[in-house]
């Protein structure tokens, strides 16, 4: 299955990235792919594979480009708890840099960019994302209602930035979504906040909490790793994009 390393033009410069598709001269569905906070490394590019064997073209761009190429920082092979946090500290600060003004002008990038490919269908495209980049993700679908039918967010922080975001979030927010809580970043009281929220505007939505887990259990370079929860974000994730997405 092709792999293309790429550069995506951006506002504010060039984006590395890489896309993943099937190689059978057909269009297929776009999904815009956001990492964690820890970048494209293989773990990333394994899911990408996955997620186009079932019939997608896969983008996965470095949204740090603004402070380097992937990895913008050294990466061990396995991520564990005795280096996790000296990483969070070092990528603390870009993190607060990306603001949702820096995502909007982005999301112009990448969807404009989807939107051009010839191996992309026409039509609109989902968005799903990982730890900071589901909150990447719901911020893209929320300021292209018009393009984005489908947004998943897995052990992302939607929700945490506090009520007036969320209300900002929702108010323009028409994608079917799906969120997928780590069982130790939210609980069940501030679940139902969040899920009455979404109700409340009129949101198609799955939101629920992944038993047993922690942050990041969809990463299998990390102590973090759940593979029962990876299973169940597959079981959630393609039957969303199945039902937002015409396939070829």
């Amino acid at each position: 299955m092709p792999i293309e390393t790429l550069q995506i033009p951006t506002a504010d410069g060039h984006a590395d990235a890489f896309a993943v598709f099937p190689d059978d001269d057909r269009q297929h569905p776009g999904v815009l792919m956001y990492a964690d906070a820890f970048g494209i490394r293989p773990v990333l590019r394994a899911m990408a594979g996955e997620l186009a064997r079932h019939g997608y073209y896969v983008l996965v761009p470095n949204f740090f480009y603004r402070h380097g190429p992937a990895p913008v920082v050294a990466l061990p092979e396995h991520i564990g708890e005795d280096v996790r946090p000296a990483l969070i500290d070092r990528l603390m600060p870009l993190i607060r840099t990306h603001t949702a003004e820096r995502v909007h002008r982005d999301a112009d990038a990448f969807l404009g960019f989807l939107a051009e490919r010839p191996e992309v269908g026409a039509g609109p495209v989902a968005v799903t994302g990982y730890c900071i980049g589901g909150l990447l993700a719901m911020r893209t679908a929320a300021a292209r209602p018009g393009h984005v039918a489908a947004v998943a967010s897995f052990h992302g922080p939607v929700g945490a930035e506090g009520p007036s975001e969320l209300r900002r979030l929702l108010s323009t927010l028409t994608a079917e979504v799906h969120l997928g809580h780590a069982a130790t970043d939210i609980t069940p009281e501030a679940l139902g906040v969040l899920n009455r929220a979404l109700d409340d505007a009129g949101i198609v939505h799955t939101s629920e909490i992944y038993p047993g887990t922690v942050h990041g259990f969809t990463m299998s370079d990390t102590d973090a790793f759940d593979p029962s929860a990876l299973r169940r974000h597959w079981d959630r994730l393609l039957p969303l994009l199945r039902r937002a997405l015409v396939t070829g």
